[in-house]
């Protein structure tokens, strides 16, 4: 009888648990004590199974950052991409790319804790496609304020230090911004939008 038990046991937790439930767990557990901080014991306490039964569902701790952080960094790019097609004006592109860079910090926080802390942690060659993936959307934002120079809009000396205070300033949203504060995701999005503006030297 305690045979069968255990093995009903084992099966109800196979059911209950899927790769989305265990990336969920992770993802709150990464956030909140660091990937280094996080041990696959706790994934499974958090999930209600046996850290071996963890095995039916992911191979690795290390498969979970990797495939959060790439994704999210992914994610990012996308963003930008489409906020900028078919807009004419480099103000407006400027304003909507970090908006939606910005409201990304703020309703995907876990992740962007998570890619802005733990991206050292991953293994190669994850580690580097990531980072080439930072350094195109920082060119990005870069290129967007040197085009705004060169069109007379916009009047800052140093588009790459710009791009960079501006970017550091969305990330740091994913820190302080709660769901039951003042202001909503969204207005500290746009909000975030015009500060950068201001950064460029908006004219």
């Amino acid at each position: 009888m305690a045979s069968s038990k255990t093995s009903a046991g084992r099966s109800e937790g196979k059911t209950a648990v899927s790769p989305g439930a265990v990336r969920e767990a992770a993802l709150t557990l990464f956030a909140e004590r660091g990937y280094h901080g996080t041990a696959l014991s706790q994934i499974a306490e958090a999930l209600g199974i046996r850290t071996p039964s963890l095995y039916n569902h992911m191979k690795a701790k290390q498969d979970l950052l990797r495939d959060i952080i790439r994704e999210t960094s992914e994610q990012v790019w996308s963003d930008h991409e489409q906020a900028v097609h078919g807009v004419g004006d480099v103000v407006e592109r400027l304003r909507r790319s970090v908006r939606v860079y910005a409201l990304r910090h703020a309703t995907r926080r876990r992740e962007a804790l998570i890619v802005n802390r733990d991206v050292a942690s991953l293994e190669e060659p994850v580690h580097s496609e990531v980072l080439e993936l930072r350094r195109r959307h920082a060119n990005a934002i870069r290129d967007l304020i040197e085009e705004g120079v060169a069109a007379g809009r916009f009047t800052e000396e140093d588009p790459t230090l710009a791009a960079f205070g501006i970017l550091e300033m969305c990330v740091s949203i994913a820190r302080w911004f709660r769901e039951d504060g003042p202001q909503s995701a969204e207005a500290v999005a746009e909000t975030y939008s015009r500060y950068a503006l201001r950064i460029a030297g908006l004219h």
